[in-house]
């Protein structure tokens, strides 16, 4: 029954999850990414935090089963190598303590020195959500357009076509090898993946050693067959000496059920049983001579948690790398400065894919090597909507500060730059004033000319950065330069000056 209802509330959280990638008509309000580990740690969401670490240590990483997308997808290929290869077995493997751990600090060190990426590169919800964003929304989207096809035939336009296009070479590699590389992992062994490098994994495995909810073994009435472990996908249940190690017990219920000794359950664990477990596993309380792999873990565990703690300071202090061309990048308004991105964001693209102007694209080295695939604005197929907030509303790290329109309205995320040397009024004596009209703030106007004609003027001072001149102009005589750390534009009635000062965004 608890594997049921396990499997149940898993496809539930990875289908509601996989849609809130694909969606492209805004119907969906994607919310369960909020409760997703790294993104609640990186926003400092401390009510989920708190209710998540709470969870692990009573319940065990049930997260990793029914919360991370990533696990739960892993699941799905797990299953198909069953059934294909219904003699597959498993069996109990030791523990690599000291190569989990390694991992975890060293992403911890690429986050402190700015390399972000490597740290979305593993991040269970980015991962998946790259994979959604980049494999399965196209697959989606032709099957729309299917339908769009064949209802439109019948003289129904309830269903509408939506153009299908790369967003970044880049990215679609990245999200395609990690499709390979966890199917790979998951088909052939099981959970590795979960167990050794992810960091999360890492993470809710240290506490969930002391989780008060764990699967049993009754010794009087195992056998000693030796069926949960070969079925075991984690390689945690060692049935020769009828101890699992619940660092790597993913509580998928799965030995519960295989169990034909009814020898397994899943409950609170007794305080004596704590204690007679602790002597079985120390060789100082017992005359075992096993490794001390358990304690070497707790000690490696709190040592990370110390140093995370210790140097998470050193973070604010990264320095983001500038890119080689011309144009300063242009990040999400709401994101505050390219600083505070490169802090936050672990590129689940989320963000890109909920723009509905399609201006917001997985960066290449706009921002150096350490926010490679995080948003960026580009012009080239549309421009920002001056009344939309949808990327704030949904980053779940806080890479993207959720603003108001209000609040948008004022925020100046980059500054229009006019070339009046190649402006086809100038050079082709011609009338145009495209960038003009759509410019929602008038941070473009025309003023006169020769021969009758009007050639555009700016007030950079006004300009919130929303590229719609650029988008508009025919031959990038106007475009938009990046602020590195967002400033407050001015409305038109304000005047021209420009004041920073006392304008909170919230850092």
């Amino acid at each position: 029954m608890l594997r049921k209802i396990r499997i149940a509330v898993a496809l539930a959280v990875i289908t509601l999850l996989t849609f809130g990638f694909v969606d492209f008509t805004g119907t969906h309000e994607p919310w369960l990414q909020k409760i997703q580990f790294v993104p609640a740690l990186l926003s400092l969401s401390a009510i989920t935090l708190v209710c998540l670490i709470i969870g692990t240590l009573i319940f065990g990483r049930l997260y990793c089963s029914v919360v991370c997308p990533l696990g739960i997808f892993q699941d799905f290929f797990n299953r198909l190598s069953k059934t294909i290869d219904k003699k597959k077995k498993y069996g109990y493997r030791p523990e690599r303590p000291r190569l989990r751990w390694g991992i975890l600090a060293l992403l911890v060190l690429a986050w402190l020195f700015g390399f972000t990426f490597l740290v979305g590169l593993v991040e269970p919800y980015s991962a998946y959500g790259r994979i959604a964003n980049e494999l399965f929304k196209p697959v989606y989207l032709l099957g729309n357009n299917l339908l769009a096809g064949i209802s439109e035939k019948t003289g129904s336009f309830r269903f509408y076509r939506v153009t299908i296009s790369l967003q970044s070479i880049v990215s679609f590699v990245v999200a395609l090898l990690t499709l390979l590389v966890i199917a790979y992992f998951s088909y052939f062994h099981g959970r590795t993946w979960c167990n050794t490098v992810c960091p999360v994994g890492t993470l809710l495995g240290g506490l969930s050693r002391f989780s008060l909810f764990r699967i049993q073994i009754d010794k009087d009435k195992c056998n000693n067959c030796s069926l949960c472990s070969r079925k075991c996908k984690a390689y945690c249940i060692d049935s020769s000496n009828q101890a699992i190690d619940y660092s790597r017990c993913v509580s998928c219920f799965n030995c519960i059920d295989d169990c034909r000794q009814k020898a397994l359950s899943y409950g609170p664990v007794k305080l004596k049983k704590r204690a007679a477990e602790k002597e079985a596993s120390d060789p100082e309380l017992s005359n075992n001579t096993g490794t001390d792999t358990i304690d070497e873990s707790k000690r490696q565990f709190l040592k990370s948690s110390l140093a995370l703690a210790a140097l998470a300071p050193i973070a604010l202090e990264a320095k983001v790398s500038g890119r080689k061309d011309t144009r300063i990048p242009i990040s999400p308004p709401g994101s505050i400065s390219h600083k505070n991105l490169l802090q936050h964001c672990t590129s689940c693209h989320l963000c890109v894919s909920k723009c509905p102007s399609h201006v917001l694209k997985p960066a290449g080295l706009e921002y150096g090597i350490g926010g490679l695939m995080q948003p960026v604005m580009r012009f080239d197929r549309g421009y920002c909507n001056y009344d939309c907030n949808i990327c704030g509303q949904v980053c779940p790290t806080g890479a993207i500060k959720p603003l108001t329109v209000e609040e948008k309205h004022h925020t100046q995320a980059g500054c229009v730059v006019f070339n009046v040397d190649i402006c086809v009024v100038k050079v082709n004596r011609t009338s145009c004033g495209a960038c003009a009209e759509h410019c929602p703030v008038q941070a473009i106007h025309m003023v006169p000319f020769e021969g009758g004609l009007t050639i555009p003027e700016t007030e950079p001072e006004l300009c919130v950065g929303c590229g719609g001149c650029e988008y508009i102009c025919p031959v990038d005589a106007v475009h938009v330069e990046g602020n590195p750390i967002h400033l407050e534009a001015k409305a038109p009635e304000d005047g021209p000056t420009i004041k920073t000062e006392g304008f909170d965004f919230g850092f």
